[in-house]
């Protein structure tokens, strides 16, 4: 009897490390990955900083759409900053051990930089609102008290709805498999490994999900449906495609961030027998990409930082 009590201890003792994972199946090709991994956190590294230093030193780059393209890039630098050490530590040196602590404050930090960049994006949507319909006044509706007060709320919506998560993970035992599906820890993917009851996490992950991103959805179309109806009311055709030209980078950003998460969520809820390599790309794309995309659109499409970028390469060149 004693014995019986002893081993279903053990079997309840909770695993105090995961194990990260690269290419699934394929660990000895995780090299592979390793070189253009490292160039693409580069490029955004300097690409994200480059857009705040370009905005930094041009005075007439201080309108509010420059200072709200400021905090998306300030909340891209944080999501690759967050991912970046583990990831590298997977595929660069295929060693996938992480603590359980390292692994909670990673997932809390990832989410809440995800959380801000939906919030900064439902920002940027009122800002070309308030730009295309009240064009004379934009300045005076969004002076940088408020944009600073937005920037304020906007990231502490996602510390604070996002704060119970290390506490509610942290409650669950973990004392079946400890080898988490990527290369970098998150909640659904943490809490599939628990053996106990999770309805509190997958409850809690369901609220939070309807009422911050389900919600920031929708009053950015309702955004856009608004701007659509002034922008038609605008007789002059060229007035007309200048203004839906001002949102372009906008969308472009706003597809950016939620297309490849709500593909990683159909993949892991309906494509269990996808390949491994497809989970892998998809998990991959989901964190790495919308931080390097995101400063190449605005500085493709964006002629004032496209300009000054260049101004500053060709003075450079011109010292050299």
């Amino acid at each position: 009897m004693m014995s019986s009590i002893t081993s279903s201890n053990e079997t309840l003792v909770s695993h105090q490390t995961f194990v990260l994972i690269g290419i699934p199946g394929m660990q000895e090709k995780n090299s592979w990955v390793a070189f253009p991994l490292l160039v693409l956190y580069a490029l955004t590294l300097l690409g994200n900083i480059t857009i705040l230093y370009v905005i930094k030193i041009d005075p007439s780059l201080h309108e509010p759409m420059y200072f709200f393209l400021c905090l998306l890039a300030c909340s891209d630098l944080g999501l690759s900053i967050s991912t970046m050490p583990t990831m590298l530590q997977v595929y660069w040196f295929d060693s996938g051990e992480i603590p359980f602590n390292a692994c909670i404050t990673q997932m809390f930090f990832l989410h809440s930089f995800q959380w801000a960049e939906s919030g900064i994006l439902v920002a940027m949507a009122f800002d070309r609102l308030i730009a295309i319909s009240e064009p004379l006044r934009y300045r005076l509706l969004l002076p940088n008290t408020v944009i600073a007060k937005i920037g304020i709320a906007v990231f502490s919506r996602a510390f604070c709805v996002i704060f119970p998560i290390p506490f509610i993970i942290k409650r669950l035992p973990f004392c079946r498999s400890n080898v988490l599906s990527h290369s970098y820890c998150l909640h659904p993917d943490a809490m599939k490994l628990a053996c106990a009851d999770t309805r509190v996490n997958v409850l809690y992950g369901l609220i939070l999900v309807m009422c911050t991103l389900g919600l920031d959805v929708v009053i950015i179309l309702v955004s856009y449906v608004l701007i659509l109806k002034t922008v038609l009311s605008i007789a002059s055709r060229e007035e007309c495609l200048k203004a839906l030209n001002t949102c372009v980078s906008h969308i472009c950003a706003i597809l950016i961030f939620y297309v490849p998460m709500i593909g990683v969520s159909v993949v892991h809820r309906y494509g269990k027998h996808l390949s491994p390599i497809v989970h892998m790309l998809m998990a991959n794309i989901y964190v790495a990409v919308p931080p390097l995309l995101n400063p190449v659109v605005y500085s493709v499409k964006t002629q004032q930082i496209r300009q000054r970028i260049c101004n500053i390469l060709k003075l450079r060149k011109s010292r050299a």
